[in-house]
């Protein structure tokens, strides 16, 4: 059974009701376990755990000192086109923006290399496309892995999602890693935020990890978008999908994310549901204690004040130095962005930070396996 069928068997409204029903005796019983099931993640992101941040800021830094040691993992995007047939009302990239459209050729691609590379020892990049199945599907996005892999140690991707066969492609190419965001689990208004274009379809877009897992991806992505709906419920949908991918695909590695909505061209959609840094910080803790081998990613969307201070409580990856638009770095530097970045230091700096803060960086890839051992899903 995939996850698109598990998840018709959990009723969103019911699932949301039972997390704001939450104790501060669940919050208690939860904090006191070894291991969390869902449910206890419930009682950790509820608003009965908001008067609980500090022990669990302590619990989720030592986890992570357990799990990850004294490091953070930096990476950079490059962006490779924003060429996009999708109609997504929070993004910059939206079809119907009226913005320059660009598909780095082979000659930019490595231009915004060389430029990345003179920023800092960067081994770990993102390459990042709008959804143009025509113009830049897999074939595409091989070719640039194999322009790319000869610079870099470790080489992710956030693309459209695939066929089963084009995650193997882009792996045997070099690949190491997908992220794909759902942006939503919430089912039946997923497509008032997705209204048009290949991204409408909600089940092709949740497959997708199911056949990243089949196709036997190196490290999986998973993310929601804060803003589009309630995010304790939406984080406890992807709660669930991870325990699912860990128990389907257990040699697989995971990573997750929550950006919250940033400005973007074409800004009529400001969000439905705003969420402060205590909530934001509130969930990064209750990811880290729900499982403690997770890697939590989080970019420059993000205030330099909010990711100073969550880099040594939870977080295990920071992006640095971003341009969220194709040819950024060196070709062109004035495409319209996917998204406003919110902390523009440039990568030395995040360094200097990062260091003063007892911690040592590491640019290329994690290199941690997840043991075997049967996953539960323990909301039945």
């Amino acid at each position: 059974m995939s996850f698109t069928e598990l998840i018709d068997a959990y009723d969103w409204d019911e699932i949301q009701s039972r997390i704001y029903a939450q104790t501060t005796g669940d919050v208690e019983r939860a904090l006191g376990r070894e291991r969390r099931s869902v449910e206890d993640f419930m009682a950790l992101i509820s608003p009965a755990a908001q008067g609980y941040l500090e022990p669990m800021a302590a619990l989720s830094r030592r986890y992570t000192r357990q799990r990850f040691g004294s490091t953070l993992q930096l990476y950079i995007p490059l962006y490779l086109t924003n060429s996009c047939v999708n109609h997504c009302v929070y993004c910059g990239f939206n079809h119907s923006n009226d913005i320059r459209r660009i598909i780095l050729s082979d000659e930019q691609i490595l231009r915004e290399v060389e430029a990345i590379k003179r920023m800092g020892d960067f081994q770990h990049v993102l390459l990042v496309t709008g959804e143009n199945p025509r113009d830049a599907g897999a074939s595409y996005i091989e070719n640039a892995i194999r322009l790319v892999k000869p610079h870099f140690a470790s080489i992710s991707v956030e693309v459209q999602p695939l066929k089963e066969e084009e995650y193997r492609q882009l792996s045997a190419a070099g690949m190491n890693a997908v992220y794909c965001y759902q942006e939503t689990y919430c089912k039946a208004r997923y497509k008032l935020y997705h209204p048009r274009g290949v991204k409408s379809k909600f089940g092709w877009r949740l497959d997708g990890f199911d056949r990243m897992g089949k196709a036997e991806v190196h490290k999986i992505g998973l993310g929601v978008l804060i803003g589009l709906e309630d995010w304790r419920t939406d984080a406890t949908f992807m709660a669930l999908h991870l325990r699912y991918l860990q128990k389907q695909y257990w040699q697989t590695r995971y990573s997750i994310s929550f950006p919250r909505l940033r400005p973007h061209e074409g800004d009529a959609f400001g969000g439905n549901v705003a969420m402060s840094d205590r909530e934001l910080a509130q969930l990064i803790f209750a990811c880290r204690i729900f499982d403690r081998d997770v890697e939590i990613a989080l970019s420059t969307r993000e205030s330099r004040a909010f990711r100073d201070n969550m880099a040594s409580l939870g977080v295990t990856s920071l992006s640095a130095g971003s341009k969220t638009d194709p040819g950024g770095y060196a070709v062109y530097r004035s495409a319209a962005e996917q998204f406003a970045v919110c902390d523009s230091r440039s990568p030395s700096e995040v360094l200097a930070a990062v260091r003063g803060m007892g911690y040592e960086a590491v640019w290329k890839d994690w290199d941690l396996r997840l043991q075997p051992e049967a996953v539960g899903l323990p909301i039945r």
